[in-house]
């Protein structure tokens, strides 16, 4: 796919991997649609901002509707948006069993809200032309939790094993539809979450990782999705972008 001159929506937009994201897209000339629980400002005529929520059919339909309608159709989608974990554990110290309420809620927002995301998206771009022998490109979010989790991850593994576990189905299922699906699973990456972390604590992730011994860049991020997004060869993958990290248990 050519980045160029092509439409993207853009999932978690208002900062760390989807800003990152979206900021590369438009420097090489793409025009992008970026979508966020709170609104950005944005002064570029080719970024627009529709506050969302990606559990919710109708304000997520908004979003790919205003890309519709201001540029002409979806080309491809970067679903970034998601949360953390809750970090309950299975049974507490008296015993107890965890909240299946927080649970819920993180499957909700990052296995629901990226199903929901992931249909609305294909739905856009069926109607394409064919372009280079597809008519779209999705990139979705996993973690590498989804095969390391540790001790209190419970609801984020299970949601980002579901992300993982829907891919191949996704890209064989809108193969007739010329729509690829790939997705990226990140390690430990510099987002305003870790920027809340004390500095020593920072250090001390940093270290964990095997090479290079830094976090993420949510850049290196971006560069990735949009090599998914333009290598029209990739498909049906998850990618692990970790620095060769393999999360302890705890």
């Amino acid at each position: 796919m050519q980045i160029e001159d092509s439409t993207f929506v853009v999932t978690g937009g208002a900062s760390g991997l989807g800003s990152a994201t979206a900021a590369l897209l438009l420097e090489q000339g793409a025009r992008v649609v970026s979508t966020d629980q709170r609104a950005v400002e944005t002064d570029d005529p080719r970024h627009l901002f529709l506050e969302a929520d990606i559990t919710d059919e109708v304000t997520t339909a908004a979003v790919f509707d205003l890309a519709i309608s201001s540029f002409g159709g979806v080309d491809g989608v970067v679903h970034c948006a998601g949360r953390g974990g809750d970090r309950v554990r299975i049974l507490d110290r008296d015993g107890e069993p965890g909240s299946l309420e927080s649970f819920s809620d993180v499957i909700r927002t990052n296995l629901i809200g990226t199903y929901n995301v992931l249909r609305l998206g294909a739905k856009a771009m069926r109607g394409n032309e064919l372009r280079e022998g597809e008519r779209g490109a999705v990139v979705l979010t996993a973690s590498v939790a989804a095969f390391d989790g540790q001790i209190g991850q419970t609801s984020y593994a299970a949601s980002k094993a579901g992300v993982h576990g829907m891919v191949l189905v996704a890209a064989r299922d809108l193969a007739t539809h010329g729509i690829r699906v790939n997705a990226i699973a990140p390690g430990i990456f510099d987002t305003p979450m870790l920027a809340r972390l004390p500095e020593t604590v920072r250090g001390s992730l940093a270290e964990t990782v095997p090479y290079p011994k830094r976090l993420g860049s949510p850049r290196e991020y971006a560069a990735l999705a949009v090599q998914m997004l333009s290598n029209g060869y990739l498909n049906g993958e998850t990618v692990r972008l970790d620095g060769s990290i393999r999360m302890a248990p705890r």
